[in-house]
């Protein structure tokens, strides 16, 4: 089969051999697969991250010096069921699964292992107690994001939210707007969405964000009192004097740069959470004292729960979350090295679907 090979730090298309279903495990053919931020810094950098996933307390058996077929916000169909399985789901059976494969010695991320093929190819093994099968009417291209904007709905429910409370999100990549997605979709807001790019400003706009603000222009952070929310101490002070209230601001840090959580903590206003959904691997420095004096909550947070896949799927699937405004590609194999390049600009796309079957 066809399938696109991380070698080194090249994208090579090539042919590879079709994978064969263990125990439990079903075969299937690749509809549709997204091209993930942290796909594209795994090209460069997968050493990087497998040795920080071992520091943080993990175990991986991934080899950054081997081949690895990335690929893990995926549509697939069923072609047929390995031994000791039910084979509930018949044969052409369109399914997305959480990006997880549980072997007999261990468990494997799809998309990030040496011994099992990601969605950048033209099939796949997965556990079959773990397929949901794809709703009535809903696209193939849809039904892939589901594991994107799953990431944007942990991120949501990790807030501690109260009615009305303002939410910023700095950074409107994929994260920061499933971030915004998640949030108009639970009714919560007024959503404030900010970026340096105006493709992406344009897209959060269509994804709900109530304010958009051009970072080059205002600061994300100059809003606070307009909200209700006092933007320092001594608005705080003054407030509390004369008896009012008011919602917790919440603020996403979806950029992930070295230097951005520190200006963040000082564009907080008091008592603010700070969610950071960005993932930064390098070394940042940060001054505790700032979010001790402003009592601020640090949260950060990764991935998603089998709960919130399933039900960022039936959220699209019933048109409460919208994820067509951020599909602006779509490629075959023979194309995703271009795609890769041309997701390193901003301004050209937001999200590159992979078609293992086009031509």
């Amino acid at each position: 089969m066809k399938a696109v090979i991380r070698r080194g730090t090249s994208l090579i298309c090539d042919e590879v051999s079709a994978p064969i279903p263990a125990a439990g495990q079903t075969l299937v053919k690749t509809l549709c697969c997204g091209i993930c931020g942290s796909d594209l810094h795994a090209l460069h950098y997968l050493d990087n991250m497998v040795e920080a996933g071992i520091r943080s307390g993990g175990e991986s058996s991934l080899n950054p010096k081997a081949d690895v077929i990335f690929g893990h916000e995926f549509c697939a169909e069923v072609l047929e069921h390995g031994p000791g399985t039910t084979g509930a789901l018949k044969a052409g059976t369109r399914v997305v699964s959480m990006p997880v494969l549980i072997t007999a010695s261990g468990f494997n991320a799809v998309g990030y292992s040496n011994t099992t093929p990601g969605g950048f190819a033209e099939q796949m093994v997965l556990n079959e107690n773990m397929l949901i099968p794809v709703p009535n009417g809903l696209s193939t291209d849809h039904a892939a994001m589901t594991e994107p904007f799953a990431v944007g709905a942990h991120a949501a429910a990790a807030a501690a939210l109260e009615p009305g409370s303002p939410c910023l999100v700095l950074g409107c990549g994929p994260v920061g707007l499933a971030v915004i997605a998640a949030l108009k979709s639970r009714g919560h807001g007024p959503v404030i969405a900010a970026d340096f790019s105006p493709t992406r400003r344009a897209t959060a706009e269509k994804m709900g964000a109530d304010v958009i603000i051009d970072p080059a222009k205002e600061s994300p952070y100059g809003r606070w009192s307009d909200l209700g929310v006092p933007a320092n101490g001594k608005e705080q002070f003054m407030m509390q004097m004369m008896g009012k209230t008011w919602p917790r601001p919440i603020i996403f840090e979806c950029v992930g740069s070295p230097g951005v959580l520190q200006k963040v903590m000082e564009g907080a206003p008091p008592r603010a959470q700070i969610i950071v959904a960005g993932v930064c691997m390098q070394p940042d420095t940060i001054e505790p004292s700032i979010a001790i004096n402003k009592h601020l909550d640090l949260r950060f947070v990764l991935g998603y729960t089998p709960e919130e896949f399933a039900g960022t799927l039936h959220d699209i699937a019933e048109g409460r979350i919208e994820v067509s405004p951020m599909i602006t590609g779509k490629v075959g194999l023979s194309e995703v090295a271009g795609a890769f390049s041309a997701l390193g600009n901003p301004d050209n796309h937001v999200k590159i679907l992979v078609d293992p079957q086009r031509a």
